[in-house]
């Protein structure tokens, strides 16, 4: 038989999140996508109630919780601002989880148990311009000097990168390696000789910052090398296939929230003699619109047990990012056509959650990119 229902431990961290969202978040969150403004004490709040590094030991003082208590913590902040959901969903599940399962016993100490409490903020930094989806195409170079590295080259799309601390990133240690000759390294901000690029100015997702961040001469030592040269494609790889099941939660968030605010509005805006919700035409768009959250909350959660039991999630993680995120995209433009004018009006949120929900079908992979993992693990 299986149990959907929460423990009283879930149940309290779902409640806690919802709290700290409604409470900390809502307020000013039109603001800060307007003026991109990044929620610094807010994040800082999260850490101090242990949201930053949930999945990593106490021993590493981290929250020692399974990834179902993480992914329900993440929903809940992500259904009043997706940002927000971005910075946590980086820190925990691509900075701290890759350091928590490659890092050593110094470089945990070091770096992740700040990380895991919150005292400081990480990033994750794979993209380059001419390598996005096709992530082995990395021209960043990492020449071996005696028992450091001398980095040259340029990253993007790094999520966090002006406001963390410190960086993972993956850079080429092997030209002639393909993918096996890419590595994994960890920088700290201030490191002579690596820099960080101007703010974009995107379409969503505002409050969370996204940049370039620019290597040269960069001396980086060899205790800084996470695993061994050449696994750094590997771990990328793994390190997103846990990350994609975060993705997926913020999507469901997001679309919970569209979902929210089409319902109370429904019931409460008339044409014609009454509610806008007593018509069909609104009804079936109510009804997709739960039919699929609540399904891709089924893949989640199956993909979030899977990765607590130790089993292999690629497929399950893919196509629960897969689904999550196209719902996110359908239940935000249902959302704003249910507001008609009114969801086009920043002052009503609505627009917000448009422009949001676009990202969660890209970053961490793209939605074509996981329907090539979904056939791939089909077809071994």
């Amino acid at each position: 038989m299986i149990d959907f229902s929460l423990s009283p431990e879930q149940e309290l961290i779902k409640e806690t999140a919802r709290d700290f969202a409604n409470t900390h978040l809502l307020p000013g969150v039109i603001e800060r996508d307007e003026e991109q403004k990044f929620p610094k004490d807010q994040i800082k709040a999260m850490g101090e109630l242990g949201f930053m590094g949930m999945m990593i030991p106490e021993k590493w003082d981290g929250s020692g919780l399974d990834t179902i208590s993480y992914v329900i913590a993440i929903e809940e902040i992500a259904a009043v601002e997706l940002a927000t959901s971005t910075i946590m969903s980086v820190n925990n599940s691509l900075v701290c989880q890759v350091l928590l399962d490659w890092g050593t016993d110094d470089q945990k100490n070091k770096f992740l148990r700040p990380l895991a409490s919150g005292e400081k903020l990480g990033a994750y930094s794979l993209s380059e311009p001419q390598s996005g989806s096709d992530a082995s195409n990395m021209k960043t170079f990492a020449e071996k000097d005696g028992n450091d590295f001398i980095v040259n080259g340029t990253k993007n799309w790094v999520t966090s990168g002006q406001n963390s601390d410190l960086i993972i990133f993956f850079c080429v240690t092997d030209r002639s390696a393909g993918s096996r000759g890419i590595s994994a390294f960890i920088i700290e901000k201030g490191t002579p000789g690596f820099t960080v690029g101007k703010k974009e100015n995107k379409l969503g997702l505002r409050a969370s910052d996204t940049c370039e961040l620019y290597f040269d001469n960069c001396k980086i030592s060899k205790e800084n090398l996470i695993g061994d040269e050449g696994q750094g494609f590997s771990i990328a790889m793994k390190a997103l296939g846990g990350g994609r099941i975060g993705i997926a939660a913020q999507s469901i968030g997001l679309a919970r929230s569209a979902l929210e605010k089409s319902l109370s509005y429904s019931k409460e805006r008339e044409q014609f003699g009454q509610p806008i919700g007593n018509f069909g035409a609104i009804q079936n768009k109510i009804a997709d619109m739960a039919t699929n959250i609540n399904g891709a909350r089924l893949l989640v959660w199956q993909a979030a047990t899977l990765k607590d039991q130790g089993k292999d999630h690629a497929k399950e993680s893919s196509m629960a990012k897969l689904f999550a995120s196209s719902t996110a995209m359908s239940a935000a433009s249902d959302c704003v056509q249910i507001h008609g004018g009114y969801g086009y009006m920043q002052e009503y949120g609505v627009e917000r959650l448009m422009r949001d929900a676009k990202i969660t079908e890209i970053y961490e992979g793209t939605s074509e990119i996981q329907r090539l993992v979904i056939s791939r693990e089909l077809l071994e």
